[in-house]
């Protein structure tokens, strides 16, 4: 079987990483933006043919694989698929697992078919570490209930949302208002309560409102989660935000959400200390990059 990733970053290493065991004779290739640039290309190439997968110079090197991950940055998704589009044809399959507005997909999966090709929007409910292929994913699409038990038999965690692209992503996008709104919401308001002088005080009340969340590891994994991914969860905000404008909501609450995440990314990962330490820390850095 021959496997292609446009876009080789955590998500695409991650999925590779739990497939290429599962698909013991599979051929592997991968094109990056990030091969083009002098800075980037080393780290790229290395993560590439660590895991015997061979770079590809262009996207055009990836069309005669049987399936195609597209797995970049939300605002490429499309770009990405035009790159790809002019050299596919007929029994080509294109993953799409950016997390990207319903729109976005629907405006793709059309670009996609015009080719001869089959899309399929597959949305990864979890992070995606450890299980990698195994994370649970929705998969929507004209051909999703016929690729769904093939998907499962490979080992993926796979549930139908749909038949139209798009429904997959929607549930996605929907449910992500709440859960980077929640790292959000957490970081500002601890952060808020250090700047205040009542930190203590702050952490104290809100373990006691609401005891199910474990305040002795939930706050630092929101600062973990929201300093080393922020970048990625900002744009995946912002293609929430045009799923709420869409449906005639308030988008701008998530734009604000992504506001946050991309300060938080900022700051750098988190690193060694406690909540207290780290707390002071991003702190310090939001303010002297205001």
């Amino acid at each position: 079987m021959r496997i292609a990733f446009l876009g080789f970053g955590e998500a695409a290493r991650a999925f590779h990483d739990s497939l290429a065991p599962t698909l013991e004779h599979a051929q592997f290739r991968a094109y990056d933006l990030l091969l083009d640039q002098t800075e980037s290309v080393e780290e790229m190439l290395t993560a590439m043919t660590s895991r015997n997968v061979k770079p590809a110079a262009s996207p055009a090197e990836l069309a005669d694989a049987e399936w195609i991950f597209s797995a970049v940055t939300a605002d490429q998704s499309f770009v990405a698929a035009q790159s790809l589009a002019p050299h596919l044809g007929q029994g080509a399959l294109l993953i799409d697992i950016n997390s990207v507005s319903p729109g976005r997909k629907r405006e793709t999966a059309a670009l996609i078919h015009a080719t001869g090709a089959t899309y399929l929007d597959m949305a990864v409910m979890a992070p995606v570490h450890p299980k990698g292929h195994a994370t649970p994913v929705l998969i929507a699409g004209a051909e999703a209930a016929d690729l769904l038990e093939r998907f499962r038999s490979l080992g993926f965690e796979a549930d139908l949302a749909g038949d139209a692209p798009g429904a997959a992503t929607a549930i996605k996008m929907v449910r992500s208002v709440f859960v980077k709104g929640l790292e959000a919401i957490t970081v500002e308001a601890l952060l808020a309560a250090e700047a205040s002088g009542c930190f203590e005080e702050i952490l104290a009340s809100l373990s006691r409102s609401f005891p199910g969340l474990d305040w002795s590891k939930f706050p630092d994994y929101q600062f973990e989660r929201t300093t080393r991914h922020g970048r990625r969860r900002a744009a995946e905000m912002r293609e929430s935000g045009v799923t709420l404008d869409a449906l005639g909501l308030n988008g701008g609450l998530a734009r604000e959400i992504a506001a946050v995440q991309d300060e938080m990314a900022a700051t750098g990962p988190k690193t060694a200390g406690n909540l207290r330490q780290t707390v002071a820390r991003v702190l310090a850095a939001r303010r002297q990059s205001r």
